[in-house]
């Protein structure tokens, strides 16, 4: 069984089509990527699992159990973590604050363990930890998302375009931490991406959807060297 599956998704904003029939499945222990360009459906259909909107047609669900008509903090405390598009941190609290946020879910005897555990993975954080996170660089308030989401101990983590805005080499190494968490937590990863080349390089499997629909899926890999996803989102 998937940890998370999604199955005929459809997503609409009155008129608007956001995400038509979206299917895809995350196990435990994999990252997929979600790679389309923008517009493309990719953020709906994580805010669509997370139950920040609701959908016309399809199934959500998590080990088996269905997600629908569940509040994003309900969702949450069943173990998606989420890390948002634009990163959405809160400027005027502590590095440390914002964490505890993340774990609001969580009892409070689990908060010294977790904070060391994000700590460990983002040391930069360790050492701003007193520091309004207005104030951090914009790679530092994404690993600071990227943690928050993580307080929750999550079973499934979905980040929304985390390289947005950032510099390759602050993208590599937030590449290279993702890997080694999702090695150490054994946790399913959706990426939803722009950064093709990037996304694919650290899946193992993939779906790229365009206007809403699944163009192709398979073997993250296998479409790196396809030359119709090459040309349309590399340009090369």
């Amino acid at each position: 069984m998937p940890k998370l599956a999604i199955e005929g998704l459809k997503v609409t904003y009155g008129p608007i089509v956001g995400t038509d029939g979206v299917a895809l499945e995350v196990d435990a222990g994999e990252i997929v990527a979600l790679v389309g360009s923008n517009g493309a459906g990719k953020s709906s259909t994580l805010k669509a699992v997370l139950g920040m909107v609701s959908y016309a047609e399809g199934a959500i669900r998590l080990d088996g159990a269905d997600l629908k008509g569940l509040k994003p903090s309900q969702v949450v405390r069943r173990g998606i973590g989420y890390s948002p598009e634009g990163r959405r941190v809160f400027p005027q609290l502590s590095v440390h604050d914002n964490l505890k946020v993340g774990a609001i879910a969580r009892p409070a005897a689990e908060l010294p363990a977790r904070l060391a555990r994000i700590y460990d993975y983002f040391p930069r954080l360790k050492e701003r930890a007193t520091q309004r996170a207005g104030s951090l660089s914009g790679g530092e308030q994404q690993m600071l998302a990227i943690g928050r989401a993580l307080m929750s101990k999550p079973t499934v983590l979905m980040l929304d375009e985390p390289s947005l805005g950032l510099a390759p080499v602050i993208v590599e190494r937030i590449g290279e931490i993702l890997t080694e968490i999702q090695a150490s937590e054994g946790l399913a990863v959706l990426l939803a991406e722009q950064n093709a080349g990037w996304a694919l390089s650290l899946a193992r499997r993939a779906v790229i959807l365009e206007l809403g629909k699944v163009s192709q899926t398979g073997d993250a890999a296998r479409l790196l060297d396809d030359p119709a996803v090459r040309t349309a989102y590399l340009g090369i």
